[in-house]
């Protein structure tokens, strides 16, 4: 097996020989990099002329679906990339978690693609800011998609996961992507990448990909590009430092490996479920993926009365974890994935038993099933505990990537704070309580220091995706050790590779900049009733302003009998003058209001709209008394499109800008609301 790159459109063959490649169950070489001479320069180039424009001509919604179909082909073919992930030395489990994992990855950006982003190419950032008495000059928020490339730079302990959670939210952005995997385990990814590039979804120029060095691409990065890095803190410490990462301020994220920690709660006693589920996580993060994941639990900090208990109980559970050849039936934990790195964890844990005693697993003493020690890269599970961790710095400073952990007793809650806080960083801490008051304090007092903290108890625990499994709808990163970076956290993780610019003009400008009305903007005033015109039909800015409705004390009482709200200030004469409404009448239901309006605004035959979707950002801004007499502006706000589904009409969703106003012409009510609009065309 030659593993190659595609760099400029093309899988590039190389020349001569390169890194070689081992199985790391058996130890033997079924592989080799090629000696690659790539054009750093061209391919970024490449990415920026060619990917960039045409990921950037198509609408978050397309981008979205885009990668729908992307996950839906990979599933189709999942099992060749089981096969070519026994090579890493991965269970099925562990492959899973890595291959359908990274394809879970893409499916959730794309629902989140297209409900928390338009179907445009311009993203709007929060409300209209108000900067002028008239309201003609107005202020807003806008993110449009850097127009550089994307450098991904991963680990080796998820060639496909590592790669997809990073593509998701660079595609929705609009960014074509550089993929750079760790060579040891590369030619999971250049698999996978051969997939996506065979199923022709992707837009020429979207991905590129590098296996092997990345030569000279940090000197042709400039100020519209991004790098991001998963891996070791010193690599990460010294790209992030190159000159023109710092001359030209490039965007560079970092999540690097940290020292995790899982407490166990003081009422958390070996009698309680919560011990129970303690045991079975830890036991689950020091085993799956052999340990190698940067999201794995490395220190372990447990009430000091409860070492014993928990030394046991995990002995006992790590003791069930067969090593071997994930082939063989039975086995539980495979090698790590290659002998450099059973060099690099045996290592770390002469470090550790410096200050540490080993009581569970002898790294120079174990077996192995299916397989051979010395020749596949096999490591057991080993369990360390340190009698004095507030006192010893080596356990909060060393990180063994792989199957190992280490048991710190604290005495109070302050001290349990004290020694995850000592990870100075972590990408993730887990708390076993069932205690919640334990459960906020230690929360409060480690969140600091944490991108996630999973708190697990009885009552959530069956449905807990668990400690070491980040998820693409949260943050995923963390501070100090831990890289400073985020990645995922869905719609957070798309702002990384988009620009925010804050843009001022009138209303009306800004609505022709965002593709979406804002208060203030021109309307345009329709002599047929919106609710008969299709989707295609309508614009940004279609407006109808209805006839008018004077409320009477009939309407009040009528509303109140039938939704059964009585409510003082609506109802009752005499209390109405103590109510917070300066005229000391009484007032107009809310909701009867907004149900008014509707019957002033909605057009009863049959036609386009379809039915109500929702209503957003409903406000009640002055009251409505008895005698007043209400009118209402509806106004499209924004269209988005809907694909259409098997057996439904084709339709889209029109939000409509709805402001209801008195006889004064004071606005007292404002709010959106969503129609399902029929579309004239076929998908």
């Amino acid at each position: 097996m030659i593993v190659e790159s595609f760099a400029e459109g093309s899988w590039v063959k190389g020349s001569g020989s390169g890194r070689e490649l081992f199985h790391a169950v058996t130890g033997e070489k079924f592989g080799e990099i090629a000696n690659q001479d790539l054009d750093y320069k061209g391919m970024l180039n490449y990415a920026r002329t060619v990917g960039g424009p045409k990921l950037r001509a198509m609408t978050f919604h397309e981008r979205a679906i885009m990668l729908k179909e992307l996950a839906i082909y990979l599933d189709t073919r999942k099992e060749e990339f089981y096969e070519i992930s026994k090579a890493t030395g991965a269970t099925r489990t562990d492959s899973w978690i890595d291959i359908e994992g990274g394809f879970g990855t893409f499916f959730v950006y794309s629902g989140k693609g297209r409900r928390d982003f338009p179907n445009s190419t311009v993203y709007v950032d929060g409300p209209t800011e108000p900067l002028s008495k008239e309201g003609t000059f107005v202020g807003q928020h806008i993110c449009v998609p850097m127009e550089g490339a994307a450098l991904h730079i991963n680990a080796f302990n998820f060639p496909v996961w590592g790669m997809l959670e990073k593509l998701a939210p660079t595609f929705i952005g609009g960014m074509p992507a550089i993929v750079k995997p760790a060579s040891i385990t590369c030619y999971l990814t250049e698999a996978v990448v051969r997939a996506m590039l065979d199923s022709k979804i992707l837009p020429e120029g979207a991905l590129q990909l590098i296996c092997g060095g990345v030569g000279d691409m940090f000197e042709h990065l400039n100020e519209q590009d991004v790098v991001t890095f998963t891996g070791s803190a010193e690599t990460g410490k010294s790209l992030r430092s190159h000159k023109n990462i710092i001359d030209n301020s490039i965007r560079f994220n970092m999540e690097a490996d940290s020292l995790n920690c899982s407490i166990l709660g003081c009422d958390a006693t070996p009698d309680t479920e919560e011990f129970d589920l303690f045991i079975k996580e830890v036991a689950r993060e020091m085993t799956v993926k052999a340990g190698q994941k940067c999201t794995a639990i490395r220190r372990t900090i447990v009430p000091e009365n409860l070492v014993e208990d928990v030394t046991k109980a995990l002995s006992a559970r790590l003791g069930k974890a067969t090593l071997g050849n994930p082939d063989v039936e039975g086995v539980r934990m495979g090698p790590l994935a290659g002998q450099s790195q059973v060099e690099e964890v045996r290592a770390r844990v002469n470090e550790l038993k410096e200050c540490c005693e080993l009581v569970y697993g002898d790294p120079e003493n174990f077996d192995v099933v299916g397989g051979e020690v010395g020749k596949g890269a096999y490591f057991p599970a080993s369990l360390l505990y340190c009698k004095d961790p507030l006192r010893q710095s080596i356990p909060h400073d060393v990180e063994p990537f792989g199957p190992v952990n280490t048991i710190m007793p604290y005495k109070t809650n302050a001290e349990a704070v004290e020694l995850a806080r000592l990870g100075k960083g972590s990408l993730v801490g887990s708390l076993f309580t069932a205690d919640n008051s334990i459960a906020r304090e230690i929360v409060l007092g480690t969140a600091p220091y944490h991108g996630r903290i999973v708190v697990l108890n009885k009552d959530c625990a069956k449905e807990s995706t668990g400690h070491g499994s980040p998820l693409p709808h949260l943050v995923h990163g963390g501070p100090g050790r831990a890289g400073g970076g985020e990645e995922m956290g869905g719609a957070r993780g798309v702002m990384h590779f988009m620009q925010r610019t804050a843009i001022q003009g009138s209303p009306t400008t800004i609505t022709t900049i965002c593709d979406q009305w804002i208060t203030g903007a021109e309307r345009n005033e329709l002599e047929t009733h919106p609710f008969r015109k299709y989707f295609e039909e309508l614009n940004i800015g279609d407006s109808l302003t209805t006839h008018r409705r004077t409320i009477t004390e009939a309407d009040i009482v009528n509303f109140a009998n039938l939704s059964g709200d009585h409510f003082y200030a609506h109802v009752d004469k005499i209390a109405a003058k103590d109510s917070i409404f300066e005229r000391g009448e009484r007032v107009a239901h809310g909701y009867f209001i907004i149900s008014a309006a509707a019957g002033l605004f909605v057009d009863p035959g049959y036609g386009p709209v379809l039915a109500n979707y929702g209503m957003e950002n409903l406000r009640f801004t002055e009251p409505v008394y008895i005698g007043d007499t209400i009118q209402v502006k509806l106004t499209v706000k924004e269209k988005v499109y809907k694909a259409k589904k098997e057996d439904q009409v084709p339709q889209g969703v029109v939000y409509w800008d709805v402001e209801v106003t008195n006889q004064d012409d004071v606005v007292v009510a404002t709010y959106t609301i969503l129609t399902l609009v029929r579309r004239k065309e076929e998908d």
